[in-house]
């Protein structure tokens, strides 16, 4: 199959990724510009494993108020030089995960944030409100792992819906940010403030 120019630009625009890049992942995914899409992000996602351990102590620290000025957050988010720092798509990257948390009201940056004994006491309530079901143990684990999913969903900024479009993870527009620009971006920290709340 004939890949045309059209095609990778249409992929490089939608994407950000180099030509060459988009040119192969066309080919692999038939000329389908959502597979390649795919494809796209999974080259990027097995790229950034290998980038999560270099240093990243440049970056953004966001104050957002929402509208009511009832809740604001003050959000760190790092990357590893400063030119990237000052690019307007980090500044946006930053003040959508600043609104992220003031919508959602996430409590850890990562599910690996949460301390065990929480995760063992939500894993024990759900154990609780499955036991005496008459169900195999190895349904109730599946169960309890699903449910536990669903608290990470709630409580951890990454693992959350993107407000935005709730078909992708907030942790997935960190991803994508740090495919596009080749750097080690993180989300450091963040604190959130509500009117009247501890």
């Amino acid at each position: 199959m004939t890949i045309t120019a059209e095609q990778v630009k249409q992929l490089r625009d939608r994407s950000g990724a180099g030509m060459m890049e988009c040119k192969k992942a066309l080919s692999e995914a038939g000329g389908d510009l959502e597979k390649a899409i795919d494809v796209l992000r999974k080259a990027g996602n097995a790229r950034m494993e290998g980038r999560t351990g270099r240093a990243a102590n440049e970056g953004l620290v966001e104050a957002y108020i929402h509208p009511g000025n009832r809740t604001g957050v003050l959000i760190e988010v790092n990357c590893e030089t400063d030119f990237v720092a000052r690019t307007p798509e980090f500044a946006e990257l930053t003040r959508n995960l600043a609104m992220q948390v003031a919508a959602l009201g996430a409590e850890f940056v990562k599910r690996e944030d949460v301390p065990a004994e929480r995760v063992e006491r939500e894993r024990a309530i759900y154990a609780g409100q499955v036991e005496g079901q008459g169900k195999p143990a190895a349904i109730v684990e599946k169960i309890v792992e699903g449910k536990l999913e669903k608290f990470y969903a709630e409580v951890c900024l990454l693992d959350q819906p993107y407000i935005r479009d709730d078909k992708l993870k907030a942790g997935e527009l960190v991803l994508e940010a740090a495919r596009k620009t080749g750097e080690n971006v993180s989300v450091r920290r963040f604190t959130r403030f509500r009117l009247g709340q501890e």
